[in-house]
């Protein structure tokens, strides 16, 4: 892995090439909570998948997640500090106007790149969130509670023992995922979402309880399309193969 170290966050990420062919259309992946760049998106072959499709994919470990640096106050997870670590990165990589591609708490951190940057946001790739985007404020706080919890056993509900289980997993560090959930909490507002112009894909299961609606939330974008996968839920439509056609065709098609 490289790393980006300009003086803000210490931010580790890959840059792999197109296979066969160059469309010059790169691009970034931004990964969910809890996650990193390889268990998002390298183990469901969606650095495969795209770059045999002639893109370049860039990668990364958001702050606080993977080999990127580690914080431990909510503040340092706010998620307009974590979309500018994607405008760092693509800044240090001479990439102008990528596609925008990020799963649950990572299509938060796009959306809201998109929002700030416009000029900068070639397209906007949404999984695993819907309107929860809007009227919620990321995962539930409890989840953050998990995080401190002595172990797995005992907790409340389904979607922390899921949540602190996938962390455990992922070898996360649990009191910086704690204090991300706290932090990255901001919600986009109805006209914000309106003011994103860039051709928008939202994509989540219809069992997805943790997304919401994802129609709901691509009618508030000026050029948004949605897609429901049946029988999907939160962890399972990440590698889904209807996914990987609805975003192989999105891209073929947008300006």
């Amino acid at each position: 892995m490289q790393e980006l170290a300009d003086g803000g966050a210490r931010i580790a990420f890959v840059d792999e090439a197109p296979v066969g062919f160059d469309r010059r259309e790169p691009v970034i992946l931004i990964h969910g909570f809890a996650s990193n760049h390889a268990v998002n998106w390298f183990f469901p072959q969606w650095v495969k998948t795209l770059t045999e499709d002639g893109r370049r994919v860039v990668a990364f470990d958001n702050r606080g997640h993977g080999r990127s640096e580690k914080f431990y106050l909510p503040q340092d997870y706010d998620v307009r500090r974590m979309a500018h670590d994607c405008l760092r990165l693509i800044d240090r990589l001479g990439i102008e106007r990528p596609d925008l591609m990020g799963y649950s708490m990572g299509a938060r951190i796009a959306a809201f790149f998109a929002h700030a940057w416009p000029d900068r946001t070639r397209s906007l790739i949404l999984g695993g969130l819907g309107h929860h985007l809007i009227d919620g404020a990321g995962l539930p706080l409890g989840v953050a509670d998990a995080m401190e919890a002595p172990s797995a056993d005992g907790l409340a509900t389904e979607n922390q023992r899921m949540f602190r289980l996938f962390a455990e997993a992922t070898k996360s560090d649990l009191r910086a995922m704690a204090a991300c959930i706290r932090g990255a909490r901001r919600p986009l507002t109805e006209a914000e979402a309106g003011e994103i112009a860039a051709p928008t894909l939202v994509v989540a299961g219809s069992l997805d309880d943790v997304a919401g609606d994802p129609k709901r939330l691509a009618a508030l974008f000026p050029n948004g399309r949605a897609l429901e996968i049946a029988g999907r839920d939160h962890n399972r439509t990440v590698g889904d193969p209807a996914y990987k056609k609805a975003v192989l065709t999105f891209l073929a098609e947008r300006p």
